[in-house]
């Protein structure tokens, strides 16, 4: 068993977090990482209520460990946080956007802060408003997030906020990525997209279908779906995903397709809802070529994590 500080504070397993993508890691998805052993979250994404409310029954009922949710900061409301906090999780987190004007909220329910970031400026501000551990994200990871390379950005974090537990994120998928991060010093690891192509998982099987089918290469950073959805992302944010016939119709044409949105953006959510995803978006990272199955998350997570010891007990061979 592989334990850290991290994981002994949430009296986890497993120091693997399930990453909070909205519409996707729902209730059923963060009980069944938490059950395994690791901390599941509940992706709140932008804070759309009914969905909130149906995701947070379902983890309440079948949780039987710690289990947390996760929120895009810049688009939180105060009615969307007080309803998940309500709920009873264990732990909260922020990303992409200054935590400080929610974390005293937050840690008055006894709750603990998680905050993602994508730069060091990030991490000393997350640091500033009080974090109990701070994930370093880097790039390569699908969905939303900065420019910095997961490689280069865990150290660099690390070396920022010594006195704070450092978890890596993007471009993790399998054993040999969480050993990796746990040699260069970090506490653990979230993972998105090896969740997301999961039995538990919120997402269409089509959408599942194409991460296992997908390749690293596939994916790509992007604004197109955020203005075609009608979503203001602060400047430094795009999303990676596998590229489509949407996306390469209107890369390089994003203003052109900010001013047809009213023939685009219902054509859009069409596709979305009949899965259609020559149209619609699969968010996904880097690391999509290691994921070749549609598994339980508790498979998943076993699996990941007897891969990482066993590299870990490898690395003695290295001096002989």
């Amino acid at each position: 068993m592989i334990r850290t500080p991290f994981a002994q504070l949430f009296d986890l397993q497993y120091p693997v977090v399930l990453g909070p993508m909205g519409g996707v890691a729902g209730g059923r998805l963060a009980a069944a990482v938490s059950n395994a052993g690791g901390l599941g979250m509940v992706g709140g994404g932008y804070g759309e209520r009914a969905w909130l409310e149906t995701e947070l029954a379902l983890v309440k009922e079948l949780a039987t460990r710690p289990w947390g949710a996760g929120f895009i900061t810049w688009n939180l409301t105060e009615a969307a946080l007080e309803q998940v906090l309500d709920a009873g999780p264990s732990v909260m987190m922020l990303s992409f956007g200054d935590p400080g004007k929610y974390a005293d909220s937050i840690k008055a329910r006894g709750c603990r802060l998680i905050c993602q970031v994508q730069d060091v400026s990030g991490a000393r501000l997350a640091r500033d408003a009080g974090a109990d551990v701070i994930v370093a994200q880097g790039t390569e990871g699908g969905g939303h997030g900065g420019s910095r390379a997961t490689m280069a950005l865990l150290p660099a974090v690390m070396d920022a906020v010594p006195d704070v537990p450092v978890l890596a994120a993007g471009g993790i998928a399998d054993g040999r990525g969480l050993a990796a991060a746990l040699v260069m010093g970090a506490q653990g690891a979230l993972m998105g997209t090896r969740f997301y192509a999961t039995r538990e998982a919120l997402g269409h099987d089509q959408a599942k279908q194409r991460i296992v089918e997908g390749r690293g290469d596939d994916t790509r950073r992007t604004r197109v779906f955020d203005i075609v959805r009608g979503y203001q992302w602060p400047d430094g944010y795009t999303g990676r995903a596998l590229q489509n016939a949407f996306m390469r119709r209107w890369e390089g044409h994003e203003d052109e397709l900010a001013g047809r949105l009213e023939t685009e953006q219902p054509a859009f959510w069409k596709a979305a809802q009949d899965a259609d995803y020559d149209v619609a978006m699969v968010w996904a990272g880097e690391a999509v070529d290691l994921i070749d199955s549609v598994p339980p998350a508790a498979e998943v997570l076993q699996s990941i994590c007897a891969q990482a010891e066993q590299r870990l007990r490898s690395v003695p061979s290295l001096f002989e």
